[in-house]
């Protein structure tokens, strides 16, 4: 396989997902198993979409990460760089809601990712590197993605991230935003600024305020050093802005069947409609109809999946 054009870098776990809506733990009683990880979801996606995509990636010498790396391989994600090291595979427990889901995490390898498993020239013809507020968190894994993030810069490639801050996974909020900004800067320091996308409950969590104006949300985004911003809304459709005045696309009505990982499957069309060479309404287009087809879609998207067909 060639080397991909899209990498994904950060964390890969199993999750465990309430069958039936609650408000509580308590209140949940059936739990299914799904592959899971924001970074892996993503690649997922890409995969579907026809991309060239690699991830990067740490889970245990256990049958769970056994089971996460097959499900990655048979849907076409590049895994030759994923590591398997002597700690448990990191979990999630979530319960599903009709608002906004809980969840516990147990961590324990995703965090392991060492600059050793990546070798330097798997980067050469990155053309987006990507990764997430929870894979930057924790050390070693922080320290190795932002030395490959300069390296992709340096020949030419752009970055990626998903802001998707929780203070469970990272309680030093501080912290999180001064390695975020720094994700962020190492973009203006290429040809090409970051891609950052930010969840309306990311934002709010991160900055500890409420989303007013959308059009002031993204322009404080843009000037902490984000080259590009998308800024996802839920039922309130997204705003996304290069630098100029942002431009709008609303959501659009879709019988809601699971919107775990939502999110991640609108970046995939986000993305790879950058990768084709289409403008930024195109990529937002394309990233809501991603996101309705998993909107409607239980678990993980299995069914390839075409741009041409989607916007």
């Amino acid at each position: 396989m060639s080397h991909p054009e899209i990498i994904c870098t950060g964390e890969l776990l199993i999750e465990l997902i309430t069958l039936e809506y609650a408000d509580t733990f308590r209140a949940a009683d059936t739990y299914r198993r799904y592959p899971g990880g924001s970074p892996a979801n993503l690649a997922a996606n890409l995969a579907l979409l026809g991309q060239r995509v690699g991830l990067v990636a740490t889970v245990g010498e256990d049958d769970t990460g056994t089971y996460l790396l097959n499900e990655l391989r048979d849907r076409g994600v590049h895994t030759q760089f994923c590591r398997r090291v002597p700690l448990p595979t990191t979990a999630v427990l979530v319960t599903k809601s009709t608002e906004v889901s809980s969840f516990e995490v147990y961590r324990s390898a995703d965090a392991a990712i060492g600059n050793e498993q990546i070798p330097a020239e798997y980067l050469s013809d990155c053309q987006v590197f990507h990764t997430t507020a929870f894979a930057l968190s924790r050390e070693p894994a922080r320290s190795t993605i932002l030395e490959c993030a300069a390296r992709v810069v340096a020949t030419g490639g752009r970055l990626s991230i998903d802001a998707n801050y929780a203070t469970k996974v990272w309680p030093d909020r501080r912290e999180a935003l001064r390695v975020i900004d720094s994700y962020l800067a190492l973009g203006v320091t290429g040809k090409h600024g970051t891609l950052a996308k930010f969840s309306d409950v990311d934002y709010q969590c991160l900055f500890q305020e409420a989303i007013q104006k959308p059009e002031a949300a993204v322009a404080k985004l843009l000037d902490r050093g984000a080259g590009v911003v998308c800024l996802t809304l839920g039922e309130r459709g997204c705003y996304v802005s290069s630098g100029g005045p942002p431009f709008h696309v609303p959501a659009r009505s879709v019988a809601v069947q699971d919107k775990t990982g939502a999110g991640d499957a609108f970046w995939s069309g986000f993305l790879a409609g950058y990768v084709a060479g289409k403008d930024w309404e195109y990529c937002a287009l394309a990233g809501r109809a991603v996101a309705e087809r998993k909107l409607v879609t239980v678990g993980p998207m299995r069914e390839a999946l075409s741009l041409e067909d989607l916007v």
